[in-house]
């Protein structure tokens, strides 16, 4: 199963449209997970439209109407992988340990907001994903996004792709 896991994604207030690469890898993938900060409805309408299957939160920057179509926290088994998926985690210090106290139960949490890549592993807790901006790179050398594949619940070929 492949997988493109992206987040604030800010359109149109950062970018007018997604860059074609991340539509590419959208258009290949079998699951894209959107961690939240969509803002438009046009933005959430489209990956709904392009993707073989979407799973998304709605993010801080996310309104009323965003906030009516999508759950603050998803979690779903992907091929016997459980995963939750979350807007913020809170700083960065100690994030390991808060995410492995509020997520138990997965072996995968991917989160958003900070548009700074991320990948660890809390301490006897979930594989902790976020990945980026893929149009609004902050004080980070690029935009970016993940793509992963799941094979019989385990996760695998994690990689941060950058854009521009």
């Amino acid at each position: 199963m492949r997988l493109v896991i992206t987040s604030d994604t800010h359109l149109p207030a950062r970018a007018r449209d997604l860059p074609a690469d991340l539509w590419a890898a959208i258009d290949a993938a079998d699951v894209v997970v959107h961690a939240g900060d969509w803002v438009s409805e046009a933005a959430l309408d489209a990956l709904e439209a392009r993707a073989a299957r979407l799973i998304g939160v709605y993010g801080n920057n996310d309104g009323p109407a965003l906030r009516a179509r999508l759950p603050e926290v998803a979690r779903v088994e992907l091929d016997g992988l459980r995963m939750a998926v979350v807007h913020e985690t809170g700083p960065a210090a100690g994030r390991e340990r808060r995410c492995a106290a509020r997520f138990p139960d997965v072996d995968v949490l991917v989160f958003g907001h900070s548009h700074i890549p991320w990948d660890t592993v809390a301490p006897g807790g979930p594989r902790l994903l976020n990945p980026g901006s893929p149009t609004d790179r902050r004080r980070q050398p690029h935009a970016t996004y993940l793509t992963a594949t799941v094979t019989s619940g385990a996760l695998g070929d994690v990689r941060l792709h950058r854009l521009g």
